[in-house]
């Protein structure tokens, strides 16, 4: 069990920018995969970017290009830059550790993004 706060969102217009960060508890060295998920009103919660300890990244289609996912272990701290933000990129945003083949059932807060004008 890993205890993580997400930052950093808000209300931002279309085309606008915002970086989310997610702060652990304690060390990440020992995390292989992190990630960040979002899930919007009415729609399942999916997984938007991942990045594994030895730097490779993925990122889901629809944000490629837009979203860059980072972390800085010295600070023990995730990040998500969102730029060129859409309207569809609405919804809560949640980061977590995946431990195995499954995604950490300890969720937190969440921080909400809104795009819009």
């Amino acid at each position: 069990q890993v205890h993580l706060v997400e930052s950093g969102g808000g209300l931002v217009q279309p085309g606008g920018s915002l970086r989310l960060s997610c702060a652990a508890s304690g060390s990440i060295l020992s995390i292989n995969v992190m990630g960040w998920h979002r899930q919007a009103p009415g729609k399942q919660r999916e997984l938007v970017a991942i990045i594994i300890s030895d730097g490779r990244t993925n990122y889901l289609d629809s944000v490629k290009g837009r979203f860059t996912i980072s972390r800085d272990n010295a600070k023990n701290t995730m990040y998500l830059q969102m730029n060129s933000l859409k309207p569809e990129d609405t919804a809560a945003y949640y980061c977590n550790v995946r431990l195995g083949s499954k995604w950490s059932d300890h969720w937190g807060q969440g921080t909400q993004v809104t795009v819009s004008s």
